[in-house]
């Protein structure tokens, strides 16, 4: 399969015809990456609050260190509960808008967690979860209609960078502040950069948002329509790869999704490390899938057959973690190093996948297209994490639930790759 073709237009509204890299209403695709990967950043900075600060907030809350594996679960819950409704809400207020109204949502949860309790430490999850909603399809709606066809992959996987990034940021400056000032404080700095990420972004609006529909309803009746709620699904319809392609980011999903929600908890439980000493083996997972993503989004571009990547990435990924988790404590450096080989793998595949995706789908469906197939990838954030936790409470054990995960990928993986090999 080849990485090329025309150029997507934007998705569905009065939209224009694609301008090349100039896009929507003149746009710079420098601008629009700048701005997409910001909110890219600060979101996942955000969401990755709640498991970093996890050892730390289940204990206030008088629940158990596996019950961080519910909180990963109810932040991608509320990813999805926006995924699914938001449709309306990003084609009436724009992608600009929609990202500042998701970093301030997010903001929102963050302080819920100040209330106390498990109610409020519940809430705060789902909020930070849906304030992240945003960054797929707003992200995809601004870059596809900007980037230039040759470097989509690239450009995508730079804006996904923001990831691991914001992973980073969270394990390198929410965890010290947590353990030297306590998680209130920490939380108010991940409060503050919401808001001035919000507040940066604000000029973007007058080239980014040009094509919004003011006139959109989005009253329950419109946001619980069958039409909103099926749209993105039917839209994986379209191409007979985007099945295989979401199935396949499902379980990337789940691999990613099990080992970062309990990264902190297991190395500070299991291997001895302190809440600093995870945090940064955290951060040095994240960053290695920062530099990951770009190189592996050049090497997509120069192949031409980006599918082909994921499936190469997903058998490394799993036999990474697999031998992260099986091999007896190491110390704090050797840990770091396996972390930093570990996140390279596991988290770097989002940002060729959501090219592709947005490659593959017909022009004025793509947002709609993206939406879909991220909803179902994110499934593998919100059912096997919960399943991890409750592996761990019955058996005992962490290595079962982390080596069934990375088994689960190489037989995706397996099933995969003669679709994917034969082009549909």
């Amino acid at each position: 399969m080849r990485d090329g073709g025309p150029i997507p237009h934007q998705d569905p509204g009065p939209a224009p015809p694609d301008k090349g890299p100039k896009g929507l209403a003149g746009a710079s695709w420098k601008v629009a990456l700048a701005v997409t990967l910001l909110m890219q950043t600060v979101a996942a900075f955000l969401n990755q609050c709640v498991p970093v600060l996890a050892p730390l907030l289940t204990g206030s809350a008088g629940l158990p260190p596996e019950a961080a594996g519910h909180l990963s679960a109810l932040a991608t819950f509320g990813t999805l509960f926006f995924l699914v409704l938001g449709g309306p809400i990003l084609a009436r207020l724009g992608p600009v808008r929609t990202l500042q109204g998701g970093a301030l949502v997010a903001a929102a949860g963050l302080a819920t967690v100040t209330l106390g309790g498990t109610f409020a430490l519940a809430l705060a999850a789902f909020l930070v979860g849906v304030g992240y909603g945003p960054t797929p399809p707003a992200g995809s709606r601004i870059l596809a209609a900007t980037a230039p066809p040759r470097h989509r992959s690239l450009i995508f996987s730079v804006k996904q960078a923001g990831a691991p990034l914001g992973g980073v940021l969270a394990g390198l400056v929410v965890a010290p502040v947590a353990a030297h000032q306590g998680w209130p404080v920490a939380l108010a700095c991940a409060i503050a950069l919401a808001l001035a990420a919000a507040a940066i972004i604000q000029p973007s609006r007058r080239s980014l948002d040009v094509e919004r529909e003011p006139d959109r309803p989005v009253h329950p009746r419109a946001l619980l329509g069958r039409g909103n709620l099926a749209g993105p699904f039917a839209a994986l319809r379209l191409h007979p790869l985007l099945p295989p392609l979401t199935w396949l980011a499902c379980s990337l999903a789940t691999v990613q999704g099990c080992f970062f929600a309990f990264a902190v908890t297991w190395l500070t439980e299991t291997r001895g490390l302190s809440l600093v000493q995870a945090g940064a083996v955290f951060a040095a997972m994240q960053a290695g899938g920062v530099l990951a993503r770009i190189i592996l989004g050049w090497m997509a571009d120069r192949t031409g057959n980006a599918a082909m990547n994921l499936l190469g990435q997903g058998l490394g990924g799993a036999a990474s973690v697999a031998l992260f988790v099986l091999l007896p404590p190491l110390g704090f450096v050797p840990t770091l190093l396996l972390g930093l080989l570990s996140g390279s793998l596991v988290a770097s595949w989002n940002g060729i996948y959501q090219a592709e995706i947005a490659r593959l789908s017909p022009p004025g469906r793509i947002a709609e297209a993206t939406a879909g197939s991220t909803t179902l990838s994110f499934l593998g954030y919100l059912i096997p994490p919960a399943i991890f936790s409750v592996l761990v409470t019955t058996t005992g054990s962490w290595l079962l639930p982390q080596l069934l995960a990375a088994g689960q990928l190489l037989l995706v993986a397996l099933l995969v790759l003669p679709r994917l090999r034969r082009g549909g």
